[in-house]
């Protein structure tokens, strides 16, 4: 059976990274490549020489594909994967799918009238201190679950303008970062409806009451479940964290506790451990090489022929959660 022919839209570092864990599964072919940087364009040619290069999404649809990555600014996910999936493609898209609520569950329905798979890059999801808190989160380990506390502060800003303006962007470091944070909090609780939201976002040390004209650098935001469990996060951009970044979730229960915690500032590597009153278990440690498996994983489900997936209508409830942050 011949591999399934993917396009890549957007290969600058983050596309590119995924585009090349696809290849490395040999479940796919890469047959077609976009980017509006040359250079960028060329980078990703290099791992797949005989993908057509070609200027844009209108030149990729008229090839004979059967599915898109994308990974282009956030103003652009929601309208190429309607597209890409009303032209009969699967896609992989780079989160968020939709800077609204509204955006990802038009995204969702487009995949659901398609029959075609969706997936999105909650790359986190696949770390292996993730995979070893989350049965012990589901599966009663440690009692009744009743707060979760999770962090993302990065040193850094995003090097690219867009990220600043909230039309393109659809917001700041929630919209990046936390939207991480709301996903991996409600998929490991099994996405209990969300009950109220109360949250503070600001900008530049100031709050941003509403401001139109910037996004938010740091916020905090508490969401109550309907299972009465409360869900705090905190996330930021620019943040003098005396690291790089400063990553964390941990799930405390009436029976013991588990987190999950970036090592040494670092963006990639992550220790998870179980509690129980004073004692400590180490669960995971690093090396993980985790940073491709959700764009791999999705490389196998489209050559295993699988078809829409109604776990994807998880990413509104998402976008919804991020929605009541900003209080829309």
């Amino acid at each position: 059976m011949a591999r399934p022919r993917v396009g890549f839209l957007g290969v600058g570092w983050i596309g590119r990274h995924r585009m090349e864990a696809m290849v490395a599964t040999h479940a796919i072919e890469a047959a077609a490549i976009a980017d509006p940087a040359p250079d960028m364009a060329a980078e990703a040619a290099r791992l797949a020489p005989d993908a057509a290069v070609v200027q844009c999404l209108d030149a990729m649809l008229e090839l004979d594909l059967d599915g898109l990555a994308i990974a282009t600014p956030s103003a652009l996910h929601a309208e190429q994967a309607i597209r890409a999936l009303d032209a009969g493609l699967a896609v992989f898209c780079q989160k968020p799918v939709g800077r609204t609520g509204a955006e990802a569950r038009a995204v969702v329905e487009a995949a659901r009238r398609a029959d075609r798979l969706l997936c999105v890059d909650l790359s986190y999801r696949f770390t292996e201190a993730v995979r070893t808190v989350a049965p012990l989160v589901r599966e009663g380990a440690l009692g009744r679950v009743y707060a979760a506390d999770l962090v993302f502060h990065n040193a850094y800003g995003p090097d690219k303008g867009w990220f600043y303006d909230p039309r393109l962007a659809g917001g700041g470091c929630v919209m990046d970062l936390g939207v991480h944070l709301v996903d991996l909090a409600l998929w490991l609780l099994d996405f209990p409806a969300v009950r109220s939201v109360e949250a503070r976002l600001m900008a530049g040390g100031e709050p941003l009451a509403g401001r139109l004209d910037r996004v938010e650098d740091y916020a905090v935001a508490t969401l109550e479940l309907e299972t009465g469990a409360l869900v705090r996060i905190a996330c930021s951009w620019r943040l003098h964290a005396g690291r790089d970044a400063v990553i964390s979730a941990a799930f405390h229960g009436t029976e013991g506790g588990a987190a999950l915690r970036n090592v040494g500032g670092s963006f990639y590597d992550f220790r998870a451990e179980r509690f129980a009153g004073t004692a400590r278990e180490t669960l995971a440690e690093p090396p993980d090489a985790w940073g491709g498996r959700a764009a791999a994983d999705w490389a196998l489900r489209l050559a295993a022929r699988e078809r829409f997936d109604p776990g994807a209508e998880r990413l509104v409830e998402v976008a919804d959660a991020l929605d009541r942050i900003y209080g829309r």
